[in-house]
Order: C-alpha cells, then structure tokens, then sequence
C-alpha cells in the first residue's frame, strides 16, 4: 500500500524555491505565504494534520511533486511537536502547549542545503540568499499555523489533556527521520 500524497503537487502555479513548492496558506499568521482564496478550501496545513498519522506509518515515501517536499518537511515538524510535549510527566496544559510549541516553530531551523538537514539528498537548495531568506520565512510562518492547528486538535475533546490517539505516535518516525528539534 503506498503512502499518501499531496493533492497541492498538481498546481502548476505554485511558486517553487529550490524544489519545494510555496503553497497558500489559511492563516492570520504574518508572512510572505499567499493568501488562500477560499477560506472554506483545505490547505497544506489541513492536509498535513490529515495525513500525518497514516503517512507516519510508512518507511519509504515516493516524492511526486514541490507540494510532496512541502508534505514532508510540515509532517516532520508535526513529530517534532507531539516529542516535545511527551517530553514531560505530566501532560501539558492546552496554553502551555501552545507556548511550547510556538517558541519551537520559530526556532532555527535548518533548511535545504544546510549540512544539519536530514533530507539533502531529496531537496535542491535554494537558488541564493533572498531565496533562503523568502523560503525560512514561509516555513516559519507555515510551522506557527501547524502549531496552533495541531494543538486545537489535540486538545479538541476538553479534558485539558492532549489526545491519547495522537500522542500515541510520538514513537512512530515518519521516513525513520526528524528534523532534530
């Protein structure tokens, strides 16, 4: 059976920095993402949370497309998120994870062609420093989107304690990698 893809790799109008597609985003996050042009329509951020916990049981991951390298980078964050809030005896608190977690999505991080990046064989770098700068900005801002997405599902149910059903796959390693957050 193979692993679920991105429904965003067919939009051929999608700004690419490096191989990595630049999707819109529904945010009020500031930052260069497009704006999304239906706010009912689904996003990456959406898909991603959608297709974390079945992508999370797959070793290998055939890459089709910009939006694919985008798909993996945000599920890898999403298994950074769920390690640092196991971390912890004691479940955090809904406002304590959602510090947690956006003091982690802005953090540095390395992008495509760092040495630190776990995937650099998958990903070309970005074409020079603006593009760095322009691609780190969006990953940021799409990394805060995902952080307070993930923790309004988690914590969906109101017993103040995160979802036993998503913390069960802090152990799972989507590709057997992290981005080391």
């Amino acid at each position: 059976m193979p692993a679920y893809h991105s429904a965003f790799n067919d939009d051929v109008d999608a700004r690419q920095v490096g191989n990595m597609s630049i999707l819109p985003l529904r945010t009020r996050i500031r930052g260069p993402s497009p704006l999304i042009t239906d706010p009912n329509e689904a996003d990456i951020i959406d898909e991603t949370l959608d297709l974390f916990r079945a992508n999370s049981l797959f070793r290998n991951f055939e890459i089709k497309g910009g939006a694919d390298r985008l798909l993996i980078v945000l599920i890898l964050f999403v298994s950074d998120c769920l390690t640092k809030l196991s971390a912890p005896r004691t479940p955090p608190s809904q406002i304590e994870a959602q510090k947690q977690l956006n003091t982690l999505a802005v953090d540095n991080f390395p992008l495509p062609g760092d040495v630190t990046f776990p995937l650099n064989s998958h990903y070309a770098p970005p074409g020079g420093r603006v593009e760095s700068d322009y691609l780190r900005q969006y990953l940021t801002q799409a990394r805060q989107e995902l952080a307070t997405r993930l923790v309004e599902r988690l914590y969906a149910d109101g017993t103040g304690k995160p979802s036993k059903w998503w913390m069960s796959f802090t152990k799972r390693r989507f590709m057997n990698r992290s981005l080391g957050a």
